[in-house]
């Protein structure tokens, strides 16, 4: 039966996409295109809209059409800002419905009232019309609305990919620009759906060469390009003309074996656009090939101009040649290759509109040399950071546009480097998409929720992480564990599926255990689960035991409050039939693993998410991170360290959206991991690197919005955006923090040990006189502290140490005279204490311990007129660094008075702790035999050092709270700050 309510509301509502007008006279004009006009009442409108189940079209229709109306940012028809109820409410004057119309329609689309993308911008001119259709955009937009992309959604990235293109150049104008910019999204959140409209919207725009950066992998580079060829390029530009179905006409189609193509799920654009009278797409690279030199042809680089006597970028000449793509992978011969043909064409270079996406714009892209060095003639541009300035020199009409979860490398380039990609011209931070699984979903960020109160229900931690500590690497308790549950999670998806998802939702699910970096701990490990699946037993009673407890203690209570509506199985037993078919699954067509960590293991189909559905346990390394999507990843078993934050958030693979089975989602992940010589909270560094995140998010928000209709900074003025909530997991690699220069370390509770002490005469002069004060402040007597053992065997011991109150202020005017060997070294912990003391309720006094030395060789000393007091032998380890400063025994009782966590006292430290107290510990070092230097007891100043460590007071507000804080270098400017404040992250 045919729908004629729905296609005459299609009519109405299409002919007033860009301005709402009175409803009631747009259906009546529209009807008489009908032979037969239904009751086209409002109350009729109301009956569907309010009775509409999943997928009704009328009602997708007005949810499309309001989305629009939301978020259209240049709305002539209204003042109210975009996504705001005074947008809506104007909206719905202007159809002049009923107030009852109005309730309904925002019961099926409510306000989408959140923030838009963060902009942080340089001034530019506007030219981008979003008004204007194009071709290419609106095919996008309706491919991802039939793929049940939500209208807000679809009306969100729609706004996103306007703010990123109407910052490119105009591709018609005739000034030659180059516009450089970030877009910072999170771990598989749907960058690429937002770099694939940006595409769109660009070449609609007459953008002719597009170039896509996939990457470092072929696997990336291959995923990226069939992304691209089904959602935007379309199977008719694929084709080029050839027909579907002959097989011999389709030998070699890169996706003859792609079970999707086959199922029709390909764009179709119901002809070859240019038949259709717009432009095609020429595909310069394929799913199976990256770029080969002449391969197509050296006329595939040739743009066509109709007008000959008119330049390329002429706006009669762009949208009538054709737009070339290509993906490239981000390797030295692949880039060289393509520039050496770009030399070769006869179309002038300069005339060209080219867009480079440069896809995980933080990995290899990045200038990586010394730059001291290079600006010295002694080093040259790593070779990927060289090539694309290359490609920016040899296309001048080429805007870049970087794409990365993880920004902290982008931000770090030097911002007067003019052929490097710092993001000159904007950085865009896009917000957290509808159902998506982030860091937020995995910890407990911010819970108002006391942590001994925490439990399923109420937790994220509870419901979705496990924790791994193991004493012994033979120990596989949590690795069954964790195999156990994925097995019992494939059970309840076919369960799901058959109680209302339908069969082959769940074409994939997949386990990733990830542990090393190493190819030969992949092989061992691989052997390890593959011997440990088999002597499951899962089909036996043993097996049904491990996984009907699992069930009761795990699964049914997490489901039953997380999983938002999908089927949850009453008990085990409804279960059992469907672990055989899951079995059948993961163990057939070569056993339940698959070792990823080459790119053979994907050119081989292994784990070919396109061409087949996978249900393995995967084992790998970096091969399984870094952009590359892990297609129902359901069981995470992660335990591999590093040191870089950006290493360590691209890791997270169990970041993404699970559409269907959030609720299963489970997260087994190293408590104590050995690192060097410490142990590590896996967990823990997740959530710093959550805040990490955040901190520079909020920086980029508080500074995004106009004043005066003047963006208050611009990228290269952007503040201290990077943080670092913990000491050992940096924000990217040595390498790419050339131009990082540290602001603060914020440090409560934790030892500060500065080693850098002057080697000039009159500095140690200078600073001895500085600490004279201070040192009559001491008691007349020494008092008595004990350690406390670390270890089993070591014998307790005592020291006696003299001690004094000194308040904060006359503290920091010793440490702000202070003189250092550099610095800049112990700048950033100074602008520590100057925070502490401007803050009330941060800290009130210090307690200064001067310890004794061991009777054995003990020299006392005047020091200017000071009483005897102990000399410290120290030597320079690193010159001119000192090696330890502070003793380890007398750290415990430092730690006491400060109120640092979990420290160890004794009934001298319990007496000097009280709230608000720092400590400060001090050593009058010297570098020689003490004896040789000591004349009638007292001692030269210009032989002392005055060494000491710090610990700032734990207060109530930052309990544990470490942070550090990171400004770029500019290499123009080299003595000015780009902005001397800093902001604590809310």
């Amino acid at each position: 039966m045919s729908d004629t309510l729905l296609f005459v509301h299609q009519a109405a509502l299409g002919a007033m996409k860009r301005k709402p007008r009175p409803l009631a006279r747009a259906l009546e004009f529209a009807a008489e295109d009908f032979d037969f006009v239904p009751d086209l009442s409002e109350s009729v409108l109301r009956q569907r809209l309010f009775e509409a189940r999943a997928g009704d079209e009328l009602s997708l229709l007005w949810r499309h059409i309001l989305a629009e109306w939301d978020f259209a940012s240049e709305a002539t028809w209204t003042d109210a800002p975009p996504r705001t109820l005074e947008r809506r409410s104007h909206t719905y004057k202007l159809l002049d419905v009923e107030p009852r119309t109005a309730e309904v329609l925002d019961a099926i689309a409510p306000v989408a009232v959140e923030d838009g993308p963060t902009v942080i911008s340089d001034e530019f001119s506007p030219w981008y019309d979003a008004r204007r259709e194009g071709w290419y955009w609106p095919a996008y937009r309706g491919l991802l609305l039939n793929k049940g992309w939500k209208p807000e959604a679809v009306a969100s990235l729609d706004d996103a990919t306007t703010k990123v293109v109407e910052r490119l150049a105009n591709p018609s104008q005739p000034e030659a620009y180059q516009s450089k910019g970030l877009v910072v999204g999170y771990v598989q959140s749907g960058k690429t759906a937002n770099f694939t409209g940006v595409v769109a919207k660009a070449m609609d725009a007459g953008y002719r060469l597009i170039i896509v950066l996939g990457g470092t992998l072929n696997l990336l580079r291959g995923q990226t390009q069939r992304r691209l060829d089904m959602e935007l390029v379309g199977e008719e530009n694929i084709l080029r003309g050839r027909d579907r179905n002959d097989p011999e006409a389709l030998e070699d189609l890169d996706y003859g074996d792609d079970p999707e193509w086959h199922q029709g799920k390909f764009l179709k654009h119901g002809g070859l656009p240019s038949l259709l009278h717009h432009f095609d797409i020429e595909r310069l690279t394929t799913r199976d090939y990256d770029y080969k030199r002449l391969q197509q042809g050296i006329s595939a680089l040739e743009f066509e101009k109709k007008y000959p006597h008119k330049p390329l970028f002429h706006s009669d000449n762009l949208h009538a040649s054709k737009a070339r793509l290509m993906v490239v992978k981000k390797n030295k011969i692949v880039l060289e290759k393509l520039l050496k043909d770009l030399r070769k064409i006869h179309t002038p270079l300069d005339q060209i509109p080219v867009l480079i996406i440069d896809d995980e714009s933080d990995q290899a892209s990045v200038n990586t040399s010394n730059p001291k060095k290079w600006q010295e003639g002694k080093a040259e541009r790593t070779a990927i950071n060289g090539l694309i300035a290359q490609l920016l020199a040899q296309l001048p009409r080429a805007q870049y546009v970087g794409y990365t979860a993880t920004p902290f490398a982008n931000v770090f380039i030097d911002p007067s480097d003019a052929v490097d990609i710092f993001p000159k011209d904007f950085i865009i931070s896009l917000q957290r998409p509808d159902g998506y699984m982030g860091v937020r979903d995995f910890h407990d960020l911010d819970s108002d929720v006391p942590p001994e109160e925490r439990a399923i229900a109420n937790s994220q931690e509870a419901a979705h992480v496990r924790g791994i500590t193991v004493g012994d690497e033979s120990d596989d308790v949590f690795l069954q564990q964790a195999l156990d549950m994925y097995v019992l999670t494939g059970a309840v998806k076919l369960f799901r599926e058959q109680h209302g998802l339908g069969n082959d939702y769940f074409r994939h699910h997949t386990m990733l255990v990830h542990q090393s970096v190493r190819v030969a701990e992949h092989r061992e490990l691989s052997k390890r689960l593959t011997k440990m699946w088999y002597e499951s037993a899962y089909m036996g009673e043993a097996g049904h035991q491990r996984l009907r407890a699992l069930f009761a203690s795990d699964l049914k209570p997490v489901s039953t409050h997380h999983a938002a509506g999908q089927a949850v199985p009453d008990t085990f037993d409804e279960l059992i039939p469907c672990l055989g078919p899951v079995l059948v699954r993961i163990s057939g067509d070569g056993g339940p693993v698959i070792t990823v960590n080459g790119d053979q293991d994907v050119e081989k189909g292994a784990a070919d998410f396109d061409k087949r559905s996978i249900w393995k346990i995967l084992v790998g390394g970096t091969k399984l991170s870094r952009g590359f999507t892990v297609e129902g990843l359901t069981v995470t078993y992660y335990r591999r360290t590093t040191a870089q934050a950006d290493t360590l958030m691209q890791m997270g693979r169990w970041f993404g959206f699970r559409r269907g089975y959030r609720d299963l989602v489970r997260l087994f992940i190293g408590r104590s991991e050995a690192f060097g010589r410490q142990t590590v909270d896996l967990y823990d560094a997740f959530e710093a690197i959550c805040r990490d995140e955040e901190a520079f998010r909020e920086e980029l928000h508080k500074y995004a919005e106009l004043v005066d209709g003047k963006p208050q900074v611009t990228p290269a003025q952007v503040p201290p955006l990077v943080a670092q909530h913990l000491p050992w997991l940096k924000p990217t690699g040595a390498n790419k923090m050339y131009n990082a220069e540290l602001v603060v370390v914020r440090s409560p509770g934790r030892r500060v040990e500065p080693t850098g002490y002057p080697l000039k005469a009159a500095d140690l002069k200078h600073n001895t006189a500085l600490w004279r004060p201070l040192l009559d402040l001491l008691a007349p007597e020494a008092a008595e502290f004990f350690y406390k053992p670390n270890y089993v065997g070591e014998r307790p011991r005592h020291y006696h140490a003299f001690y004094g109150a000194v308040g904060h202020q006359q503290l920091l005017a010793v440490m702000s005279d202070l003189r250092w060997w550099d610095p800049t070294t112990f700048s950033p912990h100074l602008a520590y204490l100057e925070e502490l003391g401007e803050t009330p309720g941060q800290v009130d006094d210090w307690v200064l311990l001067l310890p004794g030395q061991s009777a054995q060789g003990r020299t006392e000393a005047s020091i200017l007129g000071a009483r005897p007091l102990p000399l410290a032998r120290r030597n320079r380890r690193r010159y001119p660094l000192f090696g330890a400063i502070m003793n380890p025994e007398h750290r415990q009782a430092a730690y006491r008075i400060a109120g640092a966590p979990e420290s160890v006292g004794d009934e001298s430290a319990d007496r000097l702790a009280r709230p608000r107290r720092g400590a400060v510990v001090l050593y009058p070092i010297v570098e020689q035999d003490p004896a040789e230097l000591v004349v009638a007891g007292t001692i030269d100043p210009t032989k002392v050092v005055m060494g000491f460590a710090l610990i700032p007071p734990v207060v109530a507000q930052g309990a544990g709270r470490e942070l550090v804080r990171f400004r770029t270098r500019d290499s123009s400017r080299p003595n000015v700050p780009i902005i001397d404040h800093f902001v604590e992250p809310s």
